[in-house]
Formats: C-alpha cells, structure tokens, sequence
C-alpha cells in the first residue's frame, strides 16, 4: 500500500487565519495573490519545462496555462473589493425599521485536486478564486503530470506559508485519504468515475464540493457554415494539446451536403499545422501516459480494421503520439462514440439536418461543451432552448473558457457548480444574511396572546 504522506500543517492549523479573521481583509487576499503572481515570474521557464516534459506541450501551448493564471488573476484583482463589499436587500414593511444585506464570507481550509491535462493552470487558476474569497489551501497535483507536481511541490512552499497553500504530492491512494478529511470545501477536475468517488467521501463530512468534470463535446456544423474557417477551427481545438482538453469537439454532427467538403477541409488544415508528418511535428503534443495511449490506440486500430478512417490514423508508441485523426461513424452506437475521447481523434457523423444533431445530442448525457457552426441565428436560439451543456460556444471551440467574466462548468454528468472570475469567487464563498433591527419601534401583534390579532397579521403579512 502507498504510503500516505502527512499534512505538514494540519488542517486545523490553516483553518486558522479563517477562523480569526485574518483572511477576511482585503489587503490580506491581495496579498497572497501577489504572492501567486510572484510564483509565475519567477518561475515561468520551469513551467514551460515541466509541460513539455509532462505532455510534449511545444512552447505556445504551454504558455497558455501561465497566459490563463495570469487573466484570472488580472481580472480577481480588478473586482475583488466590489465582490466582497455588502449586497443591500431589501425589506418587507413587517421588518421596517431595518437593514439587511448579503456578505460573503470564506468557507475555510479548501481541497483543490488538479488533473494532469493543464496541470499547472487547473491547480492555480481555482487557488486564485479560493485565495480571493479568503481561504486557505490545500492542493493536489496530478501524479500524472510529474514534472508539475515536482514544480509546485516545490515552488508553492517558497511562495506562501504553509498555513495559507500546501502542496500534498502522491497517487490515487494519497487523494483517497485527502478527500477522507474535513476540509471546508473540495474542489476537483478530472473524469466522471473519480468524481463520483469525490462526492461520496464528501457527502460523509456534508463538505460542499465542485466537480469539474467532461463529456463528449459535439460540434454541430451546418450546410450553411462557413467551411473553411470552420475546419481551421475544429482542427485547432482537436489538435490543442493532443486533444487532451475537456472542452475539445468530441465528435462532429455534420450536415450531409457539407459533409464531403468539411472533411477534405479539416484534413487540409493539420496538413497546414503539422506538417506532412504530423508524428513528427515539434507543435503536436504528446498522449500522457502509456495507458492512455494504448486506450487510443485500441480504439483507432478497431476504426482501421472496420475502414472508417479518412484522414490521418497513423501512431508511435515509442513517443506516444497520434496523428490527428479523422473517422467516419455511421450512428451513436460506434464504439467510438460511447465514452470522451479525450485524444486526437475526431468521429464524422453524418445528419439531415439541425433537429437531428439535436436529437443526437439530447440522447446523451449533458455535455461540458456544445458547439454549433450556422449563419442561422434561429438554428442557434433553436440549439439554446432544446438542450442543456456546461456551456455553448457558436461558431468557434474551446475560447469560451478564455473570457474571464464568463463562469466555467458542467451541468448533469458533466460536473457540479462553477467558477472563473465572480463565478470562483462566490464557489469559495458563504452567502452569509444578515438583518440589523432597531430597538424604538415594536408591534406589539407578534406576541401571544393572540386573540383577535388575526385579521391585523392577514392584513400586515398579506
């Protein structure tokens, strides 16, 4: 059995500056966001090392972790003393004379589990919400990603004190006891089984909990789109990070007359990014670990023997890369269309039209991410008002994710909860009520006896 590393500071002692009221001032949040963003300079080489070595992120790609810490900072720090001033309510005339208002207030000691696709930006991007809404940390990087987690286990000590962020390195065992302890809240990015694993541990505490989980992200593209910016974008966001991210298109609902075209597209695009040899290419990333891989492969040999690739299909073991690929499927029942993907793998599904995709879509589970390709300002109101998803995104993949303001997060079996910008901040956050009355007015009518005050309260209370 692995053994389970201890805390070095208990929870108990980082619940502490909570609990006394240390971390309820502005000054003391912006603080240990500076801190933070001391982290990144100081540390910006080493993080664009560790990715390359974790995922064969080339440079750009890995940039974009730091360029995604740095907005939510940017933007946390513009916003925040308005996000933790008193939200005013108003009152009944029954509570009159009064005041009331909504404060928020930290929750504690919170846990934040990363996964090993952007290791470094899901570890750090939700500790800038837990940090600005006033808590304490305790992360836990992705065993995974070994570089990362060697990085911040090391970085994040001489950045913070242990009783504001600790870093807890280890495998699946060592979150297993983690998310056994009493923390205030818990906060998870990673696949659906883990996550309903999370949820149980959690529901033993009633400690509150987010879960960012994933799903099969279609993308519907009409006859009417515009096919050739379509298929540079759709290739992009399946060949970002090996497709290796959450919200990448998983599979394509395709109109069938622009079907033909889209594909022959598409192809041509990874030819424009990757070169002739895409295995050999410096901007493809790599698939993180050998079982992975193999995951990946199995499927794609299942598509080579049943004929249905159409562009791509190659694979090397030796690197663990894959060509970005495209594969023709004929109904919801392919093998390749029954759990995410999560690879450079894109099934081509033809449909006759909008209400089809979208029967396709409602059939499954509720995606982290919908995607449709229109002119048609109809058919996208249409796709908003028949079907649920973590979010939508027309006419492009993946940047919903950028905008800072927008919240990030699943519906259904896609996750629980959000975050990003105010959204973080209230996730990390106790909406707590308070009402002040005054002593020089009393109505009389609230206590017994009550006789003959009926027909006053009716009136007064309605």
């Amino acid at each position: 059995m692995t053994p389970i590393p201890l805390l070095t500071t208990p929870i108990a002692a980082m619940r502490a500056p909570v609990t006394a009221g240390l971390s309820r001032s502005l000054a003391w949040r912006l603080e240990q966001l500076d801190r933070l963003e001391g982290l990144l300079r100081d540390h910006e080489g080493e993080v664009l090392e560790a990715l390359a070595a974790d995922l064969g992120k080339p440079p750009l790609e890995a940039n974009f972790e730091l360029v995604g810490v740095r907005k939510e900072l940017a933007h946390t720090r513009r916003q925040l003393k308005g996000w933790m001033g008193p939200r005013p309510v108003g009152l009944d005339l029954i509570l009159r004379p009064g005041q009331a208002w909504i404060q928020a207030e930290p929750l504690g000691c919170v846990l934040i589990i990363g996964p090993w696709n952007y290791p470094f930006k899901l570890c750090l991007q939700p500790l800038v919400s837990a940090l600005a809404a006033g808590n304490t940390a305790v992360l836990k990087p992705s065993e995974h990603a070994p570089s990362t987690a060697e990085l911040l286990a090391r970085s994040i000590p001489q950045a913070f004190s242990a009783e504001v962020v600790q870093v807890v390195s280890g495998d699946g065992a060592v979150a297993a006891a983690l998310i056994e302890q009493q923390f205030d809240h818990i906060f998870f990015t990673g696949g659906g089984r883990v996550g309903r694993l999370v949820l149980a541990a959690a529901a033993r505490h009633l400690t509150p909990v987010t879960l960012e989980l994933g799903g099969k992200n279609p993308a519907i593209v009409l006859a009417d789109a515009d096919i050739a910016t379509t298929a540079r974008r759709l290739a992009w966001g399946k060949g970002l990070n090996a497709g290796q991210t959450c919200i990448a298109p998983d599979h394509l609902l395709v109109q069938s007359q622009a079907r033909a075209a889209l594909v022959a597209a598409i192809a041509a695009e990874w030819v424009r990014f990757y070169g002739a040899d895409p295995l050999a290419s410096e901007d493809l990333g790599c698939i993180v670990n050998d079982a992975q891989f193999s995951r990946l492969e199995e499927l794609l040999a299942g598509a080579r023997s049943r004929g249905q690739v159409l562009a791509g299909g190659r694979s090397d073991p030796t690197r663990r890369r894959i060509e970005p690929t495209l594969v023709a499927v004929e109904s919801g029942d392919d093998p390749l269309m029954q759990a995410e993907l999560f690879g450079p793998i894109l099934p081509v599904l033809s449909v006759a039209n909008l209400e089809a995709a979208l029967a396709e879509v409602r059939s499954r589970p509720k995606p982290l991410a919908l995607y449709l390709f229109s002119h048609d300002r109809t058919a996208q109101q249409r796709t908003l008002a028949t079907t649920s998803s973590g979010g939508v995104c027309f006419n492009d993949v993946v940047l919903q994710e950028v905008a800072a303001a927008l919240p990030f997060g699943g519906v259904g079996e896609s996750g629980i909860g959000s975050y990003h910008g105010k959204a973080g901040f209230l996730t990390f956050s106790h909406q707590r009520t308070v009402l002040r009355r005054h002593f020089w007015l009393e109505l009389p009518f609230r206590y017994p006896p009550y006789a003959g005050k009926q027909a006053l309260v009716k009136w007064l209370l309605g």
